[in-house]
């Protein structure tokens, strides 16, 4: 019963809100010019309008369009999502791969309109790249073969995202050199663990391996070939150009037994997997350095004023030989959804053209950075500079102050990045200087697949034991051992949750990415 109040609340609320949406909607609607487009992005905070000012607007003016921006705060999208999504007053289009998610687009059919005719014809700076970029086609086209969701190809990202950090300040105190493999690793972390390898006088505040900002699981048994990939890939991973689900791998078991032997000998935090958020910084941030190695973005964001004593750990080689980074491209570059056309677009064609203007590399890096003369400027060589930020921001700040940054239709191609160079300090260029060093290492990762929505939804249930049931066993077997007894047992209980659909679900979506992209010739 309880439920049912709930419900019949909730659709009140609905109603209502359907309501005043719809009074205000049709002052809006009755007051658009013809060639005038309501087009709604999300922003994670309140950083004005600037982000529009420059380039979106000029290249709406060189198309004959003008554009009303509606900005929505983040914190505010979810209420807003749902009244929208229940047929409330909808924009012609939206901005961003953060407004809605695949369910969102596919469960809501005949509120996103295909739009692969409108490409054809009024986007041939878009239509040119699918025809090149396998990457870009398959993400353009979801599981039914429509486009509904324009893609994207950010500039100036890495191959390589978080990797472990070593302390180097502790390698020299000790006389150590840097480790090549797994074992001169352990090695290395038992010295942290039995000298005073920070020099303050106490040999035994020294914590060798510790919780950072990735699964430090993951990271800490790569060099068993544990690459995991970006978040929402539920852990799935390509071996030999196929489909793996890593909790269930060779590499995975036999990884984690290292990682208990390692755990025993107390070479990893002994709160790895009790301590909050809170706790986790105080160790890696305090006044005194007390983590030997953790995983991160860069140095300063998992370290804070201790980044100076820290350097990238390079890959590891493992009992194979084989030398693992995590790496990701095709979920950290890419991705999909990035301008969607609702079916309250009475001209698609036009909006289109002014969105195909946003797929070139001089707007790209307008749109992540921001415009000529504010957030970069275009050299006569051909190169790019970013430009210092101004008035005190962060670069980062700068730049979503000024562009639509993360989100929105962009491409560059390869080499880009190298013409791109940095006026002042910035986290991006940080981190591609590393990523110069590593992504040689990188492998290839499970695609951004589409899915069906009735696969999305098997996906959500399914996913939700599995990833339950892996999590902890996995606290269990690093902390106190057991996996070689527990396994079959392990795996068996897996399947009877429906690991074998969760799988099929899986292999078919990565079967239509590949007949999409064009690496395949067949589509299942």
């Amino acid at each position: 019963m309880g439920n049912t109040k709930n419900t019949i609340a909730a659709a009140s609320l609905a109603v209502i809100a359907l309501t005043l949406a719809g009074c205000a909607g049709k002052e809006t609607k009755s007051a658009k010019k013809e060639n005038e487009f309501e087009v709604a992005t999300v922003r994670w905070a309140d950083w004005g309008e600037a982000y529009h000012t420059g380039f979106p607007d000029e290249a709406a003016k060189s198309v004959g369009i003008e554009i009303k921006w509606k900005t929505i705060l983040n914190s505010d999208w979810g209420d807003r999502r749902a009244v929208m999504l229940a047929g409330g007053d909808l924009p012609d289009a939206f901005v961003g791969s953060i407004c809605f998610s695949e369910s969102d687009i596919m469960g809501n059919a005949g509120t996103f309109i295909p739009l692969e005719s409108y490409i054809d014809e009024h986007m041939p700076n878009l239509k040119k790249i699918l025809g090149e970029d396998p990457n870009m086609r398959a993400l353009a086209t979801s599981s039914d073969g429509h486009i509904y969701g324009l893609p994207s190809k950010k500039p100036c990202r890495p191959v390589v995202a978080n990797q472990l950090f070593i302390n180097k300040t502790w390698l020299d105190n000790l006389g150590l050199k840097m480790p090549e493999t797994y074992r001169e690793f352990e090695d290395v972390l038992r010295a942290f663990k039995e000298k005073d390898a920070n020099g303050n006088g106490n040999p035994n505040d020294e914590i060798p391996y510790g919780r950072g900002y990735a699964d430090p699981v993951m990271f800490f048994t790569l060099p068993f070939g544990t690459n995991v990939g970006a978040d929402g890939t539920y852990l799935m991973a390509l071996k030999d150009g196929k489909p793996e689900w890593l909790p269930v791998s060779e590499g995975y078991k036999n990884g984690i037994r290292w990682m208990h032997e390692c755990f025993e000998a107390g070479l990893i935090d002994a709160e790895l997997f009790t301590q909050d958020e809170s706790m986790r910084d105080a160790k890696l941030m305090g006044s005194t350095a007390v983590v030997g190695v953790a995983a991160g973005w860069t140095a300063d964001a998992t370290f804070g004023s201790n980044a100076g004593q820290y350097v990238p750990l390079p890959p590891l080689a493992g009992p194979d030989g084989k030398k693992y980074i995590s790496s990701d491209p095709a979920h950290w570059n890419y991705s999909r959804y990035e301008f969607v056309v609702t079916s309250s677009c009475k001209n698609p064609g036009a909006l289109l053209s002014w969105i195909d203007t946003f797929y070139t590399e001089d707007a790209s890096i307008q749109n992540f950075y921001g415009s000529f003369g504010t957030g970069t400027r275009k050299n006569d060589d051909g190169t790019y500079s970013v430009l210092p930020p101004k008035d005190g921001q962060s670069a980062d700040t700068y730049a979503w102050v000024n562009s639509l940054r993360d989100f929105g239709p962009k491409y560059v191609g390869d080499g880009f990045n190298a013409r791109v160079s940095y006026e002042a300090e910035n986290g991006d260029a940080a981190k591609l200087a590393l990523d110069s060093s590593f992504s040689s290492y990188a492998r290839e990762a499970y695609p951004n697949v589409s899915y069906t929505p009735e696969q999305i939804n098997s996906l959500s249930l399914l996913y939700t034991d599995l990833g339950a049931f892996v999590s902890t066993n996995q606290a269990g077997w690093v902390t106190k051992g057991g996996i070689d007894g527990q396994w079959d047992a392990y795996v068996s209980t897996l399947k009877a949750m429906g690991l074998d659909t969760f799988l099929k679900i899986e292999e078919d979506a990565f079967a239509t990415y590949e007949a999409n992209s064009g690496k395949s010739g067949k589509k299942s």
